[in-house]
């Protein structure tokens, strides 16, 4: 796929914005508004953050149809919903012990009743600890979902993280110990 001579600078300049702590979603907005090569730029955007060129050139093809949604000065509105649609996303590839965690993560959400569709983009880009987190705060209202499986799971997959060093340990810790809490508490039930 062929976008012009302008893409490899775009990368290099995306990177150097990436680097200076901008967001991708302005990344992408600024370098839109100032080429008008949309389809250039998410390109861009998404090799500076280094998705590989074929993922990137897919995710092209599956969003360039909504670039007619909008007209020039409106770069920022199609950065939101590239970002809302995990665009931007770099996939973690994940070692056996983080796929583990991972793969209990996915246990708990089925458990939990699904998950809200933003972490969807922390599953993707392997962020255990945010969705651990995040879990471990559940509370269940009747009826609904598996509590003795959601915290059997976020049990184990928090005593894998707190295993691990990192600089959420300490949250970690007592977010496992919620977990040993209400997996106690349930199967007390």
């Amino acid at each position: 796929m062929s976008h012009g001579e302008g893409e490899g600078a775009l990368v290099l300049e995306a990177q150097e914005l990436l680097a200076a702590g901008r967001s991708d979603e302005e990344v992408f907005a600024e370098l839109a508004a100032r080429t008008g090569k949309w389809g250039v730029c998410l390109l861009a955007v998404c090799l500076a953050l280094g998705v590989p060129r074929t993922d990137a050139e897919a995710r092209l093809r599956e969003v360039e149809s909504r670039f007619s949604d909008f007209a020039v000065g409106e770069e920022e509105d199609l950065a939101l919903v590239l970002k809302f649609g995990h665009v931007f996303i770099v996939d973690r590839v994940l070692e056996e012990h983080d796929e583990r965690i991972r793969d209990l993560l996915g246990t708990a959400a089925g458990a939990r009743g699904g998950y809200p569709g933003g972490l969807l983009a922390c599953f993707r880009a392997g962020e255990l600890t945010k969705i651990f987190l995040y879990f471990a705060k559940t509370r269940f209202r009747d009826g609904r979902g598996s509590p003795p499986d959601f915290w059997a799971a976020m049990t184990a997959a928090g005593e894998l993280l707190a295993s691990q060093d990192c600089p959420d340990h300490e949250e970690v810790t007592a977010g496992l110990e919620r977990c040993r809490t209400q997996a106690a508490a349930v199967s007390a039930k």
